[in-house]
């Protein structure tokens, strides 16, 4: 995928301090969809399920506390999959994984004022708030810089098996919504956060990434006639 983006010209390669501040703004815009999405309280995206709904089952720890856990497990399955690749700077993924933990603990309190009652109106929440998760990953994407745990772990089964990136990403949501099924209809007799929005997540945020990239592309990447700088491709 990032070779694709790469050739589209939308990656950045240039200054390291201006692609570390894409790539943290991209975090925080990211976590601020994400807590959107919840105080739309029509469904959530699956890791997002599991770690909501971990809360529930534990309270006293929040859903960034638990975030961060699942990126830790997902850290130790990649060197459980490839233990001979494993490096020591697959370590440095933790720390936009606590980062990204912090800011979401942070936009779950200063977005848990939000209470939707019609309906309408939660489902235009949700439809913002993955445009607005869609763009932190787009700024993440284009910082080009570390892998989440999480993505990590789907990149070494992509690697490691050869099979198609979006059939294994795809499983791998799909397994997330099963533990989180499992785990709320053993500790709360129901799943929770599994609904329609969960459907919708799954299809929108793909496509605002994409119409992200290609906006970019057409309009963002031009650069003045003047400008003899190094092209960002």
């Amino acid at each position: 995928m990032l070779k694709h983006e790469q050739d589209a010209g939308v990656v950045d390669t240039g200054s390291l301090v201006r692609r570390w501040i894409t790539y943290v703004a991209g975090i925080y815009v990211l976590t601020l969809g994400v807590s959107l999405a919840i105080s739309a309280g029509i469904g959530i995206s699956p890791q997002s399920s599991l770690t909501r709904t971990m809360t529930l089952v534990l309270p006293g720890i929040s859903q960034g506390t638990f975030n961060f856990i699942l990126e830790l497990i997902m850290l130790a399955l990649t060197y459980l999959a490839m233990p001979k690749d494993f490096k020591l700077r697959n370590f440095l993924s933790l720390v936009p994984a606590f980062a990204l933990a912090a800011f979401l603990d942070l936009n779950l309190m200063l977005t848990s004022w939000i209470a939707l009652d019609a309906y309408a109106a939660k489902f235009a929440l949700l439809v913002f708030a993955d445009a607005t998760l869609a763009f932190g990953l787009f700024l993440m994407i284009r910082a080009n810089l570390v892998l989440m745990p999480v993505d990590m772990f789907v990149n070494t089964i992509f690697k490691r098996t050869g099979w198609k990136w979006g059939n294994i990403k795809t499983g791998f949501d799909c397994t997330l919504l099963v533990i989180s099924a499992a785990i709320g209809l053993l500790f709360l007799s129901a799943p929770h956060f599994i609904r329609e929005g969960t459907i919708i997540n799954g299809i929108l945020v793909g496509q605002y990434v994409k119409l992200y990239f290609f906006l970019f592309k057409k309009y963002g990447s031009r650069k003045p006639a003047d400008d003899l700088g190094p092209s960002l491709t």
